[in-house]
């Protein structure tokens, strides 16, 4: 007799559309949310279930991986993979509430609220971060507990750089992995990456300065800097970097103070600068006295080797930002800055008139998991996994009439849906569906058929059938004046 988790035995056929990964996957997602297979139920071991549909080990890991980003099972050490309890048992509103009254996504701070609002449920490819079940909560609970006994040092205010532990372990970070070579006194700490750049916009900046951005580029970094009075000048982003033609006419004409850009797997269409570009932008620089702000938030997803703009030019122009907040937790606001010795001193004084300090507990916690080399093992089975959920979703985008403009790698994906994304995120928002429209990485908003994905959040059917109905709907009634 079999075991009441156990499936059909019905044995899995290779089609063209769908992986027998995928197949199994969907199996036990069916099941699981037909209630057939309970809360707290153990799924088979990956060698038995193996056996059971005349597998390979490898093809249940898969489908494992799949039904542990779709949040229907979760991975307990040394025991196996569960059945997770249904949302609502665990006090959240019912799925019909979770799919109703997102805001749309219609600037920066909807999407940012959209994210808020629905993170309890599946909120689509418009989510910026990595999902919950990626992400490692023993390694955070093991960092914090290691720091637990140093908790006396949480009575008074902290260095005002930063942590000393964290710093130096920055420094090493820096100049071993990705060729920045920095001492720890030119490190200060920030409450993330957005912060970084708030800081050094603070400190190097007035307001009716001209600022070179990507285009297209992330809505966050638009609105802070235009609420800030800065003039957006923005710079269209290819292939191998920004458009060096019209950086050089735009430095000529308008003689900006600073360029904010996202060298390295770049948001949103997960591009990375080429070496040759890398020269040819710091030669402008240097040339037009231009300040370089390299934004690298997604450094623990990219590779150490690919060009970073710091590294080449040695911090002499350029000012370098990261932060932990993509790889680690979103909650975990931990960043940083590294620039020159005179410029770091007044990056920590603008930091001391915005917050006073930093919190060293969570900074010391940071500088454990890189110390231990924590951090670099669990960005390595992120990594890997986001290879396999990149390649699935790739698939159904492209079932679903999608097609990607630049070639996919990272975290997100640039696609071009043929219809005013605008439109689409309104109708997807109303269903409980978060997306990011094109028109948000504008630095002036236009309607555009474009869209950005995250990978690590779109692996559901159920997101890309809502999107085809949707599409469709829009494709039969199409605005008056187009896209």
């Amino acid at each position: 007799m079999n075991a009441p988790h156990d499936l059909p035995p019905r044995l899995l056929a290779r089609d063209r559309h769908h992986t027998l990964g995928e197949q199994l996957a969907a199996r036990f997602a069916e099941r699981i949310q037909q209630r057939t297979l309970q809360a707290g139920a153990r799924l088979p071991s990956v060698r038995e279930c193996a056996r059971q549909h005349g597998v390979s080990p490898s093809t249940v890991v898969a489908a494992y991986d799949q039904l542990q980003a779709q949040g229907l099972v979760e991975a307990r050490r040394q025991r196996g993979f569960f059945v997770r309890e249904a949302p609502a048992a665990r006090g959240a509103p019912p799925a019909a509430a979770r799919r109703t009254g997102l805001p749309a996504p219609v600037d920066a701070t909807a999407l940012i609220r959209g994210m808020f609002q629905n993170q309890l449920g599946h909120v689509g490819p418009g989510l910026g971060t990595l999902p919950e079940p990626w992400l490692d909560s023993s390694l955070i609970e093991r960092a914090l507990r290691r720091t637990l006994p140093q908790a006396a040092d949480a009575l008074r205010y902290g260095d005002p750089a930063g942590d000393p532990p964290l710093r130096a372990a920055l420094a090493r970070r820096l100049g071993g992995d990705l060729g920045i070579h920095c001492d720890a006194s030119q490190i200060a700490t920030t409450i993330g990456a957005t912060h970084a750049l708030d800081i050094i916009a603070r400190t190097l900046l007035h307001p009716g300065d001209a600022v070179l951005v990507d285009e297209p580029g992330w809505a966050v970094e638009f609105a802070r800097l235009t609420r800030l009075g800065m003039r957006l000048l923005p710079v269209p982003r290819g292939p191998h970097g920004p458009d060096l033609a019209v950086m050089e006419r735009l430095l000529a004409e308008h003689r900006p103070r600073m360029y904010v850009t996202v060298s390295v797997l770049h948001n949103p269409t997960g591009q990375s600068l080429s070496l040759a570009t890398a020269h040819q932008v710091l030669k402008l620089a240097d040339a037009h006295g231009l300040t370089i702000v390299e934004d690298d938030t997604y450094a623990w997803l990219a590779p150490n080797h690919a060009p970073r703009l710091a590294a080449l030019d040695g911090l002499q122009r350029t000012i370098y930002v990261s932060g932990f907040s993509k790889i680690l937790a979103p909650n975990w606001r931990v960043g940083y800055v590294a620039a020159a010795p005179a410029l770091i001193e007044r990056v920590i004084d603008t930091k001391l008139l915005m917050t006073l300090t930093t919190p060293a507990l969570l900074e010391r916690a940071v500088a454990w998991c890189l110390d231990q080399g924590l951090l670099r093992r669990h960005a390595e089975r992120v990594i890997e996994r986001l290879d396999g959920a990149r390649q699935r979703v790739m698939r159904l985008a492209e079932d679903a009439g999608c097609r990607f403009v630049a070639p996919p790698q990272g975290l997100f994906g640039w696609v071009d849906t043929g219809v005013d994304t605008d439109r689409l995120a309104t109708r997807l928002a109303a269903e409980g569906w978060l997306t990011a429209p094109g028109s948000l990485f504008h630095a002036a908003p236009r309607p555009s058929s474009l869209m950005r994905i995250n990978f690590a959040s779109s692996l559901e059917l159920r997101f890309w059938q809502a999107f085809a109905q949707a599409r469709r709907g829009l494709k039969a009634h199409p605005p008056e004046s187009g896209v």
